[in-house]
């Protein structure tokens, strides 16, 4: 995941709206079931759909109060510790 594409997507949801990137992921996911193509492609696509849905989650933190910069910052620490469990 990539905090600058997070934040760039959550200032897209705030000018637009979040359906723009829940419909995206549903086409990305449905991408994924294309046989011929390559793991490359597939990690292009599963990167970005990660960081669509960190921005969803972010944009929800927003929504419910937190302030931007904290609720990256939540994010991505609970991210960060995911991975190290």
């Amino acid at each position: 995941m990539k905090l600058p594409v997070i934040k760039h997507l959550v200032s897209f949801i705030e000018q637009n709206d979040e359906d723009y990137v829940v419909e995206t992921i549903e086409t990305l996911e449905a991408l994924t079931e294309v046989s011929s193509l390559k793991d490359e492609e597939l990690d292009v696509i599963g990167e970005l759909i990660s960081n669509m849905y960190g921005a969803l989650e972010v944009q929800t933190a927003i929504k419910s109060g937190v302030p931007q910069k904290e609720a990256l910052n939540g994010f991505m620490q609970r991210v960060m510790g995911s991975i190290d469990t």
